[in-house]
């Protein structure tokens, strides 16, 4: 311990926290910022650093929290729960002895909204900040505040290998910053990039052995995902290692990423057997906090994937992407902190050069809806209230209130609704905590099931496709996280007030259950079946042909019109326009009419077929996308048509209406208005927003369209004046005129350009004698002058005419000279007299 890094800067350290509210530590991987410094802080004096209370330190996993405290416990000669505890989701070792409490950061972010003050705590860690997760960043904002409103005596430590030092210092600029230098041991780099032809996990196959037969020691592989790892652990598993010389030795294969169970992640980062040695197949995961026993070789595939949510869609897509630099620092670093090690990278220097210094912030990219209720919790009615080191961004937030508001959290209004209130003392998903308040309305069997279904729900058994099986496992005492499971609903039920009682779970409403947490993802097959569904929001998904409900949908066809799917856990691809379900459960069409009742509509539907060239009108029962129930309607009305016709531009676009350069220009004209003129009241111009209101500016001039055909009489211009409205509709032609009287006494046409200068063309000869372009826009634009020979050819293009008449012109006087010698070519254009006639008329 004592030749650890950060021993040298310790002293420092103490001083800082003693003298400073904050305090940011940078140190290298395997410093000791995680273990040794915990400790010393545990056997300093109160005094010695000004703690007034006991410390919380943060990390992002919770097989590192755990971790972390058993190996403090054990240093202390205690067990977990003494001196040092954890608590993470589901499961807490702390008692009234306990002085640093590890924490999770998802339930750091409860402790605090529970206790704004974090009454006896006196310092607050936030180890490995740089992989800035959504609840790291939140809590931080929340601490921030506290410490500014409610306890001046709180503090805060930032500690990670890899911060983006100058961001911090702006967000906290009181802060004390120091950093050990690290004594890690040398690194030998070696570089074998994927040529065009090669794979991944084939090409690792071949490399690994390779590797275990030239260098002593463990290795850790960093791969992108639990997939690549399955499939080179089968891979490893079936190859004869007796070529590379390595029949005789005794190797293990342990994969390490989130999904996997706590013996299995623990049996990875354990010390091998004596005399054996390990490859340990991670995902990110391994870059921080965990010291594997052993590693001294690192293979860096140079990919993780990242979860990138749509606000659209509402649905998270799965990108592969290359890691940032400090993630490629932190993985090398897992190779020298024992001894010198090596690190195989499979991407070339110049790659990673290319790639930016620290990775997004997951705030940035993700969907926030727990993050919305917390700040609503918090009293945040801004999230710019709140000191961030990113803002999120408002569209996520926009949709994140949607949903809220779909699930009965917030009202219409967007104030917290008894339900949004109540979920607070849950500590659960917002969508989890609606399911639970309204099965609890619902009554007692919908209420126990909805215990059950969440713990289902956030614990999920490997290979889970359908949640209602799960629950046939459960009951039966063949899952694998049965107790997990029980404890977790008993947690629940006692934070409802309601203890849960599995005798009670009526496996006929789990997917009524699942439903509530997920209204927007209720789906429907679609007619011609094979795997294909409609969700409620609108947007279509994909199930595997080997689904086991896929198959149950194409065996089952008469259930088509009666079943349902709720789809739990679905991904987009990067590449793939559907996104695919994983993870789902079958629900009875008139349950979901039952227990939604309030939010099914009754409706006209109508749309213009373009095989048949009329108007196809249906009488629709619908929630959301999915029609429930539907009749045709025979006699339609002209008015039935007329929404038809809309519905057909609202699909096609607005390119179907009848342009013409005086309505196209009349456009560009209000929408140049609305950049150069922002403070008066003009109407939303957008292509998305005249689309979103045809009822209002088009619907009126529509009378008599009653087919496609007759959308050419509509008349534009008429109807874009009428929405622009009176003033405007009037100032326009004041303030953006169509045309431009010259001197000479002719008219020409302005020609306007969403998002560009506007431009007169006009002949060279028409502005003899002027010194300026004319100016439009209440004087705030210049017109782009186009000058033109007296053939109409583009001359010169220019908004100074002065400085034109005084320098570029001579060079094209002494050529048009030549050209057109019967037109006048004056010396001083600037105080000749404007013409469109020849030198005759001059003589």
């Amino acid at each position: 311990m004592s030749q650890l890094p950060i021993v040298s800067v310790i002293a420092s350290l103490l001083v800082a926290l003693r003298d400073h509210s904050q305090v940011i530590l940078k140190a290298a991987p395997g410093a000791g910022k995680s273990t040794y410094l915990p400790k010393v802080l545990l056997q300093s004096g109160a005094d010695d650093i000004g703690l007034k209370g006991k410390i919380i330190m943060m990390e992002p996993r919770r097989l590192a929290a755990r971790n972390i405290a058993h190996y403090l416990a054990k240093q202390l000669g205690e067990t977990v729960g003494q001196t040092v505890g954890f608590r993470v989701k589901g499961e807490a070792k702390v008692s009234t002895n306990t002085r640093l409490e590890i924490v999770t950061e998802g339930v750091m972010t409860r402790m605090i909204q529970n206790d704004p003050e974090l009454s006896g705590v006196g310092l607050v860690i936030f180890d490995e900040f740089h992989e800035r997760s959504i609840h790291a960043d939140t809590a931080l904002a929340f601490c921030l505040e506290a410490q500014q409103v409610l306890r001046d005596d709180l503090k805060i430590l930032l500690m990670s290998a890899t911060l983006d030092q100058q961001a911090l210092k702006t967000l906290m600029p009181q802060a004390s910053y120091i950093e050990s230098e690290g004594r890690g041991f040398p690194i030998d780099y070696h570089y074998a990039p994927l040529t065009a032809n090669q794979y991944l996990v084939p090409r690792l196959t071949q490399l690994i052995p390779l590797w275990l037969a030239r260098e002593s020691g463990s290795m850790l592989v960093f791969l992108p995902g639990a997939r690549e790892i399955r499939q080179l652990v089968d891979n490893l598993e079936e190859l004869d290692l007796s070529e590379s010389g390595l029949s005789e030795q005794g190797i293990d294969i342990c994969p390490l990423y989130g999904q996997l169970d706590a013996k299995t992640q623990q049996s990875a980062i354990a010390a091998s057997e004596s005399g054996r040695r390990k490859v340990v197949l991670a995902t990110n995961i391994a870059e921080t906090s965990l010291t594997i026993e052993g590693i001294r070789m690192v293979m860096d595939s140079g990919f993780e994937r990242v979860a990138k949510f749509d606000p659209k869609t509402g649905i998270t897509r799965l990108e592969q992407v290359m890691i940032a630099q400090s993630s490629a620092q932190q993985r090398a670093g897992r190779a020298g902190r024992l001894e010198p090690g090596v690190c195989i990278r499979l991407y070339s220097q110049e790659a990673l050069k290319l790639q930016p210094v620290v990775p997004q912030a997951e705030i940035l990219h993700s969907d926030l809806t727990s993050l919305q209720m917390e700040l609503l919790f918090w009293g945040a009615n801004a999230v710019d209230e709140l000191s961030w080191l990113d803002l999120p961004p408002q569209s996520n937030l926009q949709q994140a209130k949607s949903l809220l508001k779909q699930l009965g959290l917030l009202s219409p209004q967007g104030q917290l609704t008894v339900y949004g209130q109540h979920s607070q003392k849950l500590g659960v998903e917002p969508r989890f905590a609606a399911m639970l308040l309204i099965a609890k309305d619902l009554g007692d069997d919908y209420y126990h099931t909805a215990l059950a279904t969440l713990a289902m729900l956030e614990e999920p058994e490997k290979s889970s496709q359908d949640i209602s099986q799960d629950w046939h496992r459960w009951s039966q005492g063949v899952h694998n996280k049965a107790s997990f499971l029980a404890r977790r609903s008993q947690q629940v039920g006692k934070a409802c007030g309601v203890p849960f009682d599995s005798n009670r779970v009526d496996s006929q409403l789990i997917g009524c259950c699942v439903a509530l947490a997920f209204p927007d993802r209720i789906a429907q097959s679609r007619a011609n079946g094979q795997g294909r569904f409609l969700l409620a929001n609108g947007h279509g998904a994909i199930m595997d042909e080997r689904h086991g409900l896929a198959n149950y949908f194409l065996s089952n066809k008469p259930h088509l019109e009666s079943d349902l799917i709720v789809a739990i856990d679905l991904m987009r691809s990067s590449h793939s326009m559907a996104s695919q379900i994983f993870r789902a459960v079958r629900v009875k069409k008139q349950d979901i009419e039952r227990i939604f009742i309030g939010q099914i509509e009754s409706l006209d539907h109508v749309q213009w077929v373009e095989v048949r060239g009329c108007v196809s009108a249906e009488k629709q029962r619908r929630l959301g996308a999915l029609v429930l129930e539907k009749q045709v309607i025979t006699d339609i009305s002209p008015l039935l048509k007329q929404a038809a016709i809309l519905d057909y531009i609202r699909r096609k676009g607005l390119s179907v209406l009848p342009w013409e350069q005086s309505s196209t220009n009349l456009l560009n004209r209000i929408r140049n208005g609305i950049e150069w003129m922002p403070e008066h009241d003009w109407p939303a111009m957008s292509d998305d927003i005249l689309l979103a209101k045809l009822e209002q500016w088009l619907e009126p001039y529509m009378v008599g369209i009653d087919s496609v055909a007759k959308i050419k009489q509509i008349p534009l211009s008429q109807a874009l004046l009428s929405y622009l409205g009176w003033p405007l509709n009037q100032e326009i032609d004041k303030w953006l005129p169509t045309h431009y009287r010259l001197p000479t006494g002719s008219n020409r046409v302005i020609r306007y350009q969403s998002g560009a200068e506007p431009v007169l063309s006009v002949r060279m000869q028409e502005v003899f004698g002027e010194s300026d372009s004319p100016l439009i826009a209440q004087g705030r634009k210049k017109l782009v002058l186009e000058l033109l020979s007296p053939a109409q050819r583009p001359l010169q293009i220019t908004q100074d005419l002065a400085g034109f008449w005084q320098g570029a012109y001579k060079e094209v006087q002494k050529e048009m000279k030549g050209r057109y010698p019967k037109h006048v070519w004056p010396d001083d254009p600037a105080n000749h007299v404007a013409t469109t006639k020849t030198k005759r008329h001059f003589s």
